[in-house]
């Protein structure tokens, strides 16, 4: 390999790891949009059993095909127990946050979110030894910023629902670093069919309390949903295994102006002006991260070429 193409590997990566994570956003926020609409025909419980349920089938024909023996290295392995642990911390943040954007709008419970890459940031120096550097502390910051901006604190009462909003955060948070552990032995595909694996029946359980049966229309909106969110999760699986956590998590503040123009085409809910000043902020800091991380990755290399 000659010199140019050591300079470009790292940067490709962290364009195409950027690039998936953007995409991931688009996804999520049309899926979310989707969940919100689900959970006004069914209670959220059932929401989540259903979208694990199809993304599960979604992934099978891949499961039984192409991606069995990868699959069953897992279990030869004896490699299970990470994915349940993170089957566990994905039901959790699941459940929390079909829950919460049932009773918030979507733009405002999308925002509070972004508080997500402040704990991933956090944990990946301390669990999982990644270096932070102060410019990607002060990304994720000043996109909290941006978030409290949007929020302005005492606006709004604090109660169930936003109490659930802040469970999510932290399980989301578990999610995230597990997944980033996971990546580094087992590809994107076997992680997200293992998610729903696992999450399926656990979910199951708490859907029996309050089931009702949906309608035909009702569970192909489910089978979409269950698609656009396992494309998603790929995406986000797929930039986490290409570059660090703490790199990939400034990108995933794309998910406000998505989401906030889905909600307004499907639901006719919008932001006031604080709220796009605040959107605004979270997207710059974003794109600055992008802009020197690519610079550094290409000094960095030349140096030591």
């Amino acid at each position: 390999m000659d010199t140019g193409s050591r300079l470009q590997a790292p940067t490709n990566r962290l364009l195409l790891g950027a690039g998936f994570m953007l995409l991931s956003a688009l996804l999520f926020g049309i899926g979310n949009s989707a969940v919100r609409w689900a959970s006004t025909v069914m209670d959220p419980l059932e929401v989540v059993f259903f979208r694990n349920l199809f993304s599960l089938l979604w992934m099978l024909p891949w499961a039984l095909t192409a991606g069995a023996p990868a699959c069953r290295a897992v279990l030869t392995e004896r490699r299970l127990g990470p994915y349940l642990t993170r089957a566990l911390t994905t039901l959790c943040a699941m459940t929390a946050w079909f829950y919460s954007i049932a009773h918030i709008p979507l733009p405002t419970a999308t925002a509070v979110s972004f508080a997500i890459p402040l704990f991933v940031a956090a944990g990946a120096a301390l669990i999982l030894g990644e270096k932070v550097r102060p410019r990607r502390w002060a990304a994720v910051c000043a996109g909290f910023a941006g978030v409290m901006i949007v929020l302005r604190p005492g606006a709004a009462p604090l109660d169930l629902a936003f109490l659930a909003l802040f469970a999510h955060c932290i399980a989301a948070a578990g999610t995230i670093l597990q997944m980033r552990l996971l990546s580094r032995k087992d590809g994107t595909a076997v992680i997200v069919t293992f998610l729903g694996l696992l999450v399926t029946p656990m979910a199951l359980v708490p859907a029996l309390f309050v089931w009702t049966w949906p309608s035909w229309s009702v569970l192909g909106g489910l089978a979409l949903l269950g698609g656009l969110l396992t494309l998603g999760q790929l995406a986000m699986t797929k930039a986490l295994s290409l570059a660090e956590s703490s790199a990939m998590m400034p990108y995933d503040y794309a998910r406000l102006p998505f989401t906030a123009f889905v909600a307004w085409i499907a639901f006719g809910q919008t932001m006031d002006l604080w709220g796009w000043v605040g959107a605004l902020v979270i997207a710059g800091s974003a794109l600055y991260t992008m802009h020197r991380d690519v610079a550094d990755g290409r000094k960095a290399q030349a140096q030591r070429a």
